[in-house]
């Protein structure tokens, strides 16, 4: 496993992390499979573990607070975020979505669901940029660091808004963005990694597989239970697009390597992103994202015939 630094924090982690999301109670998730994988992660190197409240309302990150427990000693970054308390809609004020004292709940709530005193990374889930110039979320969050309770500070972006965090990012106040980043959505490159990269911000990539259409595993026939967010995301008509952008993304395949390497390797090979975070569930997809790792950066030829392939 390679490791990256994580913006001006200074910590080293794991270029690969671990999202948490699917542990959270999808379908088909089961803790003691969740553990093991979690557990392999961790033997093959990993030390950043991604959750939120929300994934399952404290579940996901009750798992992470075992594996710590297992792992005594050894160096684990633990991110989390604080869920808003209501929805963020384009014109919702930062006291409407959160307030002092729902930020400070939900940190407690956190450090309880994971078992221990201080969350490395605490995220804001969901954003709005125009909260950039009302400081009371960064005066709140600057007083959980006094007390020990938070490292530093993050914003997750919503998903097709990579620009809905710049403004932010200049203030000076984030430790790092997390962004939807992959061969299909590449439009962080053009904004904002260039300002995080100014501001050392870090960068952590998510949805790196595309919700699975970048496994090569889906067919036009793919449904999920009712209730699954992938029924949303995949509608018909973009299931059926998605799969005609993955068959040519086949095409290029560079000899011995499979479909998911080629997107894992095609985040890697940006220097700007200081981690990618698969959702990961059963061991052996473990193993496999993690030695992406060692694996580098994809050919040039690749990653230029790459940029082709992106859809926003």
């Amino acid at each position: 496993m390679k490791y990256r630094q994580f913006g001006r924090t200074g910590w080293q982690v794991s270029e690969i992390g671990y999202g948490m999301w699917g542990m959270g109670g999808w379908t088909e998730s089961d803790d003691k499979q969740s553990l093991n994988s979690l557990q392999t992660a961790v033997d093959l190197g990993c030390n950043f573990f991604d959750t939120a409240f929300i994934y399952g309302n404290g579940h996901s990150e009750g798992l992470l607070g075992q594996l710590l427990k297992n792992n005594p000693g050894k160096q684990l970054y633990t991110a989390s975020k604080i869920p808003p308390k209501n929805p963020v809609l384009p014109d919702a004020k930062l006291n409407d979505c959160f307030p002092e004292d729902h930020i400070k709940e939900f940190i407690q709530k956190s450090l309880g669901n994971l078992g221990i005193d201080c969350i490395d990374l605490m995220q804001f889930h969901f954003w709005q940029d125009t909260w950039a110039e009302d400081d009371r979320w960064a005066k709140t969050m600057e007083e959980m660091k006094r007390q020990g309770f938070i490292r530093a500070v993050g914003i997750s972006i919503n998903r097709g808004q990579p620009w809905n965090g710049i403004r932010t990012v200049k203030t000076g106040l984030l430790d790092s963005v997390q962004v939807v980043y992959n061969i299909f959505e590449q439009n962080p490159e053009d904004e904002l990694f260039p300002v995080c990269r100014e501001h050392n911000v870090a960068v952590i990539a998510r949805v790196p597989f595309d919700e699975g259409s970048l496994t090569g595993t889906l067919t036009l026939d793919s449904h999920w239970p009712e209730g699954d967010w992938r029924n949303t995301y995949f509608t018909p008509e973009k299931l059926k697009d998605t799969l005609m952008r993955v068959e040519r993304l086949k095409t290029i395949l560079p000899a011995g390597m499979n479909l998911p390497d080629m997107a894992l390797r095609f985040i890697l090979s940006n220097p700007d992103v200081s981690t990618v975070i698969p959702g990961m569930r059963k061991s052996h997809h473990a193993a496999a994202n993690l030695a992406c790792s060692e694996a580098g950066p994809l050919p040039p030829e690749t990653l230029s015939t790459l940029k082709n392939h992106r859809r926003v």
